[in-house]
């Protein structure tokens, strides 16, 4: 349901409808606690938005686009412009309630 995005695909992955795409390493632990959070909105969700992660030390050039100074970021877009960024760890009702505005 998640979907990997890479410095090549983040773009045409994030151009249109609802996504949310989230900033991790491998080596983060907030990272490591988020991503259950995040596929389990996808399983809930995926009708709506599109789900995606990217591996902030694979993918340097679209973290540094971003401005990604913390992980995890949850980067929130509508039709390929950003309309949120959540920084850190958030529980689910959170997130959920962030995308749901832009539905």
């Amino acid at each position: 349901m998640v979907k990997e995005f890479t410095d090549q695909t983040f773009d045409k992955e994030t151009a249109k409808g609802v996504t949310l795409t989230d900033f991790w390493a491998t080596w983060c632990g907030p990272c490591r606690m988020q991503s259950p959070v995040i596929e389990q909105l996808a399983g809930e969700m995926g009708d709506k938005v599109v789900f995606g992660k990217v591996d902030v030390d694979k993918n340097q050039a679209t973290a540094t686009k971003f401005g990604i100074m913390s992980i995890p970021t949850l980067l929130i877009k509508k039709d390929g412009e950003v309309v949120d960024t959540i920084v850190g760890y958030h529980p689910k009702d959170v997130i959920q309630a962030k995308l749901e505005q832009y539905i």
